[in-house]
Order: C-alpha cells, then structure tokens, then sequence
C-alpha cells in the first residue's frame, strides 16, 4: 500500500445481533452482519496500517462523522424507511478485479436481483460468472455494497457472506429478509435477465460512491 490506512470501528445493534462497521477518513470501509468484533477487527486489520475501536480510542472526525452517517442511515434502511444509502466507500486497497465487481453490484436497483452470469455480463466480462461470484463473497461492506441482491443463475438465492461469518443456513436467511424487506418478491429471484429501469437509472445518482 502506498498511502497508510487508518480504521476505527464499533459495534452497532441489529436485527440478527451485532453489526461492525469501521469508517476511514475517506469513507466506509467495513461492515459485517454476523462477525464478532474480534473477528471484524482481524478482517480490518488485514487492510489497514492501523484499526482502533471507536468506543476505547481516539478518533478522527472524519472517520465519526463517517460511523454516524452510516449508523443512522442503516437503522433507517433495516427498519423499512430508507431506500438507499448516501455515502462515499473507501475500497482502495481492494483489488481492481473487486473493484469492478462491486461497483456492478452498486448498480443493482433497490429490490431487484441479478444472477451472478448477468452481473458478469453488465461489467462487461461474460463467461466470468465464477470470478464474479468470489469479488461478491470477499464484499468488505455488507448491505451498503447490496451482494443479497446477486442470486444463483438457477434463481436459488446461491450464496451470502464469507464463511468466518456465521453459518449457510443462517447467512441465507438473513439474505431472504433483506429481500423481501426491499420488496423482491419470490418470483422476482429468478428473473435475472432484466435491466434497470430509467427511473432506476436516475435513483442509481443516490447510492454510495466509492472514494477515489
């Protein structure tokens, strides 16, 4: 890494347990429905030169200004009143492969899916729907960066988080929740041939940036 990287995270409340997020002086740069905290501070660590505990440690104001945005916004998002999220996402030390996959993610509207051949394809690398589905499963920042969106191409829900996140069962279950909260009907799992709409389109100027 060229430029230091410095974290803070904490410990937010869910529906499912315990929510980490961790915020950099350029954005969002974690969050994890289902990891223990010293498990989410591991994970961070593997990116970043430093990575403290917002609760314990001083923090910069970008990085809490960052943290209550995206606490805020996530409590509105979970219970039903927020559609998108307004935020700007720090992934420079992801690779550019990763990079690219998840900003095709970003692209998926608010209660539609994609499968993971379709998501290939609008990224502009047909056939790739396995790497595809590997960028998806390293997705550092859950929820934001909408993975649950992406479905198998048979219309099954496929897979949700990495493994040091709790177990398949649960993982899909909480995938099937955040669905059917933005409205996507069961039907709609297995359509993933369509396109986004222009309205679609024109809400996409409101979803999270990713700095640069």
């Amino acid at each position: 890494m060229t430029n230091r990287v410095h974290a803070a995270w904490l410990t937010q409340p869910g529906p499912w347990g315990p929510i980490q997020l961790a915020a950099t002086d350029r954005g969002l740069a974690g969050l994890s429905i289902l990891a223990t905290p010293e498990a989410f501070a591991d994970e961070m660590a593997r990116h970043a030169d430093l990575v403290v505990d917002a609760t314990r440690a001083r923090t910069t104001n970008a990085q809490r200004r960052v943290l209550d945005s995206a606490r805020r916004q996530l409590d509105e998002y979970l219970g039903g009143r927020h559609r998108s999220f307004e935020l700007v996402l720090d992934l420079r030390v992801r690779s550019a492969w990763d990079r690219l996959v998840l900003t095709g993610v970003l692209a998926i509207p608010h209660g539609s899916t994609a499968g993971y051949g379709e998501l290939a394809r609008r990224i502009g690398r047909v056939g790739a729907a396995r790497a595809v589905g590997g960028a998806v499963r390293r997705n550092p920042i859950g929820i934001v960066i909408p993975c649950h969106r992406v479905i198998a191409g048979d219309g099954s829900l496929g897979g949700y988080g990495g493994d040091w996140s709790g177990t398949r069962e649960v993982r899909l279950g909480i995938k099937r929740w955040l669905l059917e909260l933005e409205g996507a009907e069961h039907e709609e799992f297995t359509r993933t041939d369509r396109e986004p709409s222009a309205g679609a389109l024109e809400s996409s100027a409101h979803e999270p940036s990713i700095a640069r």
